[in-house]
């Protein structure tokens, strides 16, 4: 095998940090849009047409453009963020851009679950927006929030690895350096092997703490 021990693990911190600090940013984005997206619908909290219509139309262009191509087009607000468009740090930006509006979905998703009479009887009680949304909404839809972020997170996994066409490191380089380019089936295998186990591992953790949650 041409490449050492030491490369794999530091490939893999280098994905563990990628899709960490991506999700970080991406959740700080994702959140306050998906709530938005909720509150300002018809007949919801705030209701807002124009807002929603706008964040909406955003949100749609951003997740319906595929990320091997986000990560080309953003080039240089890459190189301008982070003063390079090759390395770990560089490929954080295309992930939040990537994740972001793909979190606010999930987000949305999970909050237009909760039963409306919840935020009925919020109102009856004399809750203000903010109030009825961080001690209601949010909480009533924490164990389905939980899987939503599991479920980015796992994309993030897979994107990260994408990034890795582009010299964006972690597992997904090793893979195209050594595995593809160099025919070194054992480091293809053992790449996919480290992806596959990092995906059932947040997989179960996530399922396991959504129904904890939720027995609460």
């Amino acid at each position: 095998m041409l490449v050492e021990s030491s490369e794999i693990v530091e490939a893999l911190l280098d994905t563990i940090t990628m899709v960490g600090l991506s999700l970080l940013f991406s959740t700080l984005i994702g959140l306050p849009l998906g709530i938005l997206l909720v509150i300002t619908r018809k007949g919801h909290l705030l209701e807002n047409v124009p807002v929603f219509t706008v964040l909406n139309g955003i949100i749609n262009i951003f997740r319906s453009v595929p990320f091997i191509i986000l990560l080309v087009a953003i080039i240089p607000v890459t190189r301008f963020i982070v003063g390079t468009s090759i390395g770990t740090a560089a490929a954080i930006v295309p992930l939040v851009f990537y994740a972001g509006p793909y979190i606010a979905r999930l987000i949305e998703n999970s909050l237009l679950e909760v039963d409306q009479g919840v935020i009925e009887a919020a109102e009856a009680m004399g809750a203000t927006p903010l109030q009825i949304i961080f001690r209601f909404l949010v909480p009533e839809a924490l164990s389905s929030l939980v899987l939503g972020l599991t479920i980015a997170t796992v994309g993030l996994i897979g994107a990260s690895a994408m990034a890795g066409a582009v010299g964006g490191g972690g597992l997904g380089d090793l893979a195209i350096t050594y595995g593809y380019q160099r025919f070194d089936t054992k480091v293809m295998i053992i790449t996919v092997g480290i992806l596959i186990v990092l995906v059932q591992g947040l997989q179960s953790s996530g399922n396991i703490l959504s129904k904890k949650i939720r027995r609460r």
